[in-house]
């Protein structure tokens, strides 16, 4: 049978998927945080964020004015790095392109049907598409739940694999919902069937509908991501997204990537933190005084 070899790969891997190993593995990494507890640290994952801006009164006015402010940052914080990525609904990437004037930050997006992921696969497909025309350096999109559920893991990756395609070359980051998933095993099968549809990042959480991201979830996704790259060669991305908003939370999901992937991922193109409120606190660390800038 074709879905045989879906099944095929999942019982291959030998990352864990017991939830007691992941939390007593990542207890020993976490010993580790309180070291990076540092200026540099907590600059370097300040410009790995996509500054996020996902409401339902979002409008051409308020992201342009929300753009606005990071191109305000890099005059009035010309001694930091600014941030990876502003990111937004699809339908506002031309905003953001046609009023951000700060080089080194990228255009991001979610899409196809964000949140939810739940419409048909061709609505999806030209979602990611036209966000891609408009200029969209990353296209962040939801994994399919309900198909993963049904264990049609062939219309999942056919669908990711299509989305993949319709980007052309912007990066695709899945989202997995991984306080949907729950569990270290679904977290895992879905991180490979992801991985294996040619993903280029693998992120935790919508920070809509479930539970945000959380460090088990993180450890699971790094460690999958790990084995990927050691079989096939590819590097993969890792984005931690939903619920994090203070400088400690930062370093913990730094700290976990470091510990598993190694400095090699240290950096914007494999290393992401999806937010909006942890750039104020981030900036307040870095200044070692409360700031409210964004």
């Amino acid at each position: 049978m074709e879905m045989d070899r879906y099944r095929k790969t999942l019982a291959e891997t030998n990352v864990t998927d017991s939830d007691a190993v992941v939390a007593s593995e990542l207890a020993k990494i976490l010993e580790k945080a309180p070291e990076n507890m540092t200026k540099e640290v907590f600059s370097f994952c300040f410009s790995s964020i996509d500054l996020t801006t996902l409401s339902t009164e979002d409008s051409v006015k308020s992201v342009a004015a929300f753009t606005q402010r990071v191109n305000d940052f890099d005059n009035e914080y010309p001694q930091y790095p600014n941030v990876a990525a502003i990111c937004v609904y699809s339908n506002f990437v031309e905003v953001v392109g046609s009023h951000l004037d700060v080089p080194s930050v990228d255009v991001a997006c979610v899409a196809g049907c964000f949140p939810s992921s739940q419409t048909f696969t061709a609505v999806k497909i030209a979602d990611c598409a036209l966000a891609a025309e408009a200029g969209a350096d990353d296209v962040d999109i939801v994994f399919n739940i309900g198909m993963y559920r049904d264990g049609d893991y062939e219309g999942v990756t056919d669908e990711l694999i299509e989305q993949k395609h319709a980007v052309k070359h912007a990066k695709l980051k899945v989202i997995l919902e991984t306080g949907a998933l729950k569990t270290a095993k679904d977290i895992r099968d879905a991180s490979i069937l992801s991985l294996y549809s040619d993903c280029d990042f693998l992120k935790t959480s919508t920070g809509k509908i479930y539970p945000g991201a959380s460090l088990e979830a993180a450890y699971v996704m790094c460690q999958c991501i790990k084995e990927y790259y050691q079989k096939t060669g590819r590097k993969v991305g890792f984005k931690a997204a939903g619920g994090i908003r203070t400088a400690q939370d930062a370093v913990n999901y730094y700290t976990v990537v470091k510990e598993i992937l190694g400095e090699e991922w240290l950096c914007h193109d494999l290393f992401r933190l999806g937010a909006s409120s942890l750039a104020n606190a981030l900036l307040s660390a870095m200044e070692g005084q409360e700031v409210k800038f964004f």
